[in-house]
This record gives C-alpha cells, sequence and structure tokens, in this order.
C-alpha cells in the first residue's frame, strides 16, 4: 500500500493511469458487458478487473487520481437504454454524482447508441470490469491533464 492512494485501486490499475495520455478514453464497464472481447481491441490488450466495487465506488478511486478533459464538451459517455433512449437508470444519476464531486463542477456526460458505444470501447486505452450487476453500467472517461509544478 502507497500513502493518499484507494485501496481500491490495484497496482495494475494505477499502471495503466499512468501509462494514458491527456484524451486517452478508459471504460468502466459492469459484469454484463462484453468487456474481455472488446479489451483485446484495446491499447492495453486486456480486461483489467476491479472486484468487489460498483461502478460508482470504482469511478471514485479512479477519479481521486485521474482528471476529466476538460478541453471537451462530454468527457464522459454512457450507453443508451435499447430502444429507450431517453430513459434514465439509477447507475446514470449515481454516476454523474460522483463525477461531478470528482470534478467540482457540473460535467456533462453524452449518451451513445449501444454498438456506437462498443465501437468507441474498443478504441479506449482500457478497460476495467467491476463487480456491478448493471444493467447499463458501461461509462467512458476521458482523461484530462494533470498540472504539475516544474521539475
Amino acid at each position: 500500500m502507497l500513502k493518499g492512494i484507494d485501496q481500491r485501486l490495484s497496482a495494475e490499475v494505477v499502471h495503466v493511469l499512468m501509462l494514458m495520455g491527456h484524451g486517452d478514453d478508459l471504460v468502466i464497464c459492469d459484469v454484463n458487458h462484453p468487456a474481455a472481447s472488446i479489451a483485446a481491441e484495446t491499447t492495453y490488450g486486456r480486461l483489467i478487473d476491479m472486484a468487489g466495487c460498483d461502478i460508482p465506488t470504482a469511478a471514485r478511486a479512479i477519479l481521486s487520481l485521474m482528471p476529466l478533459d476538460s478541453f471537451v464538451p462530454a468527457p464522459v459517455s454512457r450507453m443508451q437504454v435499447v430502444g429507450q433512449p431517453q430513459a434514465e437508470m439509477p447507475v446514470f444519476a449515481r454516476m454523474q454524482a460522483v463525477i461531478d464531486a470528482a470534478e467540482g463542477r457540473e460535467v456533462t456526460m453524452e449518451a451513445l447508441e449501444r454498438f456506437a458505444f462498443y465501437a468507441a470501447a474498443k478504441r479506449a486505452f482500457a478497460i476495467i470490469r467491476t463487480a456491478d450487476s448493471g444493467p447499463y453500467g458501461c461509462f467512458i472517461l476521458k482523461k484530462g491533464v494533470v498540472d504539475l509544478p516544474e521539475l
């Protein structure tokens, strides 16, 4: 363990977050998402599990280290409900609260049609699967810039 790092974040998760650069995408998903097959097509190339976490808990831990992109209108995407694109699932509001709190501002979250979401997920840097049972617990977070002091 290290000071200041959420204990839910494994060494692999921290490693992936460190490898990611500004504008790279990270998928956080539930257990129903076809995560293993899609993860094979990502930059990282394999699935990362955060067993024992629901999606908001995993996102809160990840966003304690990773800023969201402030240069794009919607740095978070979620999957639309199939056949009901305007429908709201409980996990949407829970995630909105987590991302707004992490950023200290209202963050725009866009909805993507199911297959558009899968296509975007394949272009992501990595996929983290949680133990969340869903449904529709599928989110893409775009990494922002960390303002660091000069060396």
